[in-house]
């Protein structure tokens, strides 16, 4: 039986967190998407909207827990599929899309977005956002 590399698992172990933080942002639970970043973490959100730029960012828990809340309480995401992921090292990069529901104008967009990620010891230190509605 072949041994798994170090490189295999801590990929298998990227893709469990990635695969985590998106159940976690698709279900809208805060406490568990709050636990995927690293206290220090960097978070980082681009984009546009109906013309208009978008542009949010938090450094540390208490900031990111802030903007996560906000986020959570004002879009539900439906329709999520991933589209592509690369993973190199400790950085990925998920190309993914889906339905954006405002809870405030009720409104929902297709959107594309594209993440890029960095662990650090097994938890988010690094997440920009990139998104463009379709």
């Amino acid at each position: 039986m072949p041994q798994i590399t170090p490189r295999e698992e801590a990929r298998a172990g990227f893709e469990s967190l990635l695969s985590q933080l998106y159940a976690a942002r698709t279900s809208g639970a805060l406490e568990p998407l709050c636990a995927l970043f690293a206290p220090d973490a960097i978070f980082k959100i681009s984009g546009s909207s109906d013309g208009k730029p978008i542009a949010l960012s938090a450094r540390g828990s208490d900031e990111v827990r802030s903007w996560l809340a906000i986020l959570v309480k004002t879009f539900r995401i439906t329709r999520h599929e991933i589209l592509s992921m690369v993973i190199d090292g400790r950085q990925a990069a998920v190309h993914w899309r889906a339905s954006i529901h405002s809870r405030v104008t009720g409104a929902s967009v297709p959107t594309e977005l594209v993440d890029l990620v960095e662990m650090r010891d097994g938890r988010i230190g690094s997440y920009v956002e990139l998104f463009v509605p379709a």
